[in-house]
Protein backbone atom coordinates (compact mmCIF):
# COMPACT_ATOMS: atom_id res chain seq x y z
CA UNK A 1 0.00 0.00 0.00
CA UNK A 2 1.34 3.45 -0.92
CA UNK A 3 0.83 6.24 0.71
CA UNK A 4 0.86 9.22 -1.90
CA UNK A 5 -0.26 13.02 -1.09
CA UNK A 6 -2.04 14.90 -3.09
CA UNK A 7 -0.66 18.39 -3.33
CA UNK A 8 -2.89 20.62 -1.87
CA UNK A 9 -2.01 23.66 -3.57
CA UNK A 10 -3.49 24.76 -6.23
CA UNK A 11 -1.46 24.81 -9.92
CA UNK A 12 -1.86 27.25 -12.93
CA UNK A 13 -0.72 27.40 -16.56
CA UNK A 14 0.11 30.93 -18.56
CA UNK A 15 1.85 33.21 -20.47
CA UNK A 16 5.02 35.22 -19.15
CA UNK A 17 4.08 38.49 -19.95
CA UNK A 18 6.67 40.57 -17.85
CA UNK A 19 10.18 39.02 -16.69
CA UNK A 20 11.46 42.98 -15.97
CA UNK A 21 11.47 42.97 -12.47
CA UNK A 22 14.09 40.63 -10.11
CA UNK A 23 13.12 37.49 -9.05
CA UNK A 24 9.61 38.65 -10.68
CA UNK A 25 7.67 36.85 -13.67
CA UNK A 26 4.12 38.37 -14.18
CA UNK A 27 1.75 35.26 -15.81
CA UNK A 28 -1.04 35.60 -17.43
CA UNK A 29 -3.65 33.06 -17.24
CA UNK A 30 -6.68 32.59 -19.39
CA UNK A 31 -9.59 30.67 -18.50
CA UNK A 32 -12.41 30.15 -20.70
CA UNK A 33 -15.89 30.22 -18.96
CA UNK A 34 -19.77 29.92 -20.28
CA UNK A 35 -21.80 33.34 -19.92
CA UNK A 36 -24.66 32.82 -16.89
CA UNK A 37 -27.39 34.56 -19.25
CA UNK A 38 -26.21 34.19 -22.59
CA UNK A 39 -24.48 30.90 -23.03
CA UNK A 40 -21.59 32.33 -24.88
CA UNK A 41 -18.18 31.46 -24.16
CA UNK A 42 -16.30 34.07 -23.25
CA UNK A 43 -12.31 34.30 -22.21
CA UNK A 44 -11.70 35.45 -18.89
CA UNK A 45 -7.82 36.16 -17.71
CA UNK A 46 -5.92 36.68 -14.99
CA UNK A 47 -2.23 38.33 -13.82
CA UNK A 48 -0.39 36.88 -11.33
CA UNK A 49 3.27 38.00 -10.08
CA UNK A 50 5.05 34.75 -9.56
CA UNK A 51 8.53 34.50 -7.95
CA UNK A 52 11.15 33.07 -9.85
CA UNK A 53 14.18 32.56 -8.00
CA UNK A 54 17.14 32.21 -10.53
CA UNK A 55 15.68 34.26 -13.32
CA UNK A 56 15.32 31.24 -15.82
CA UNK A 57 11.71 32.15 -17.42
CA UNK A 58 11.47 35.02 -20.34
CA UNK A 59 9.14 37.09 -21.81
CA UNK A 60 5.95 34.47 -24.00
CA UNK A 61 7.64 31.07 -22.34
CA UNK A 62 4.79 29.03 -21.10
CA UNK A 63 4.75 28.08 -17.13
CA UNK A 64 3.27 26.38 -14.61
CA UNK A 65 2.99 28.46 -11.20
CA UNK A 66 1.83 27.12 -7.28
CA UNK A 67 0.49 28.37 -4.97
CA UNK A 68 2.65 29.32 -1.97
CA UNK A 69 2.99 31.42 1.41
CA UNK A 70 3.12 35.37 0.89
CA UNK A 71 6.31 36.28 -0.67
CA UNK A 72 5.74 39.83 -0.27
CA UNK A 73 2.37 42.32 -0.76
CA UNK A 74 1.75 40.94 -4.57
CA UNK A 75 3.24 37.80 -4.73
CA UNK A 76 1.84 34.34 -3.42
CA UNK A 77 2.98 31.64 -6.18
CA UNK A 78 5.67 30.33 -7.19
CA UNK A 79 7.22 29.48 -10.77
CA UNK A 80 7.78 25.84 -11.01
CA UNK A 81 8.26 24.33 -14.34
CA UNK A 82 8.88 25.07 -17.82
CA UNK A 83 6.15 24.08 -20.12
CA UNK A 84 6.90 25.34 -23.44
CA UNK A 85 9.75 27.59 -24.36
CA UNK A 86 9.03 31.34 -26.27
CA UNK A 87 9.35 31.36 -29.96
CA UNK A 88 12.66 32.48 -31.35
CA UNK A 89 12.21 35.76 -32.96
Amino acid sequence: MTDTKKSLKRTLIGKVVSDKRAKTVTVLVERRVKHALYGKIVAKSSKYHAHDETGEFHLGDVIEITESKPISKTKNWVATRLVEKAAAV
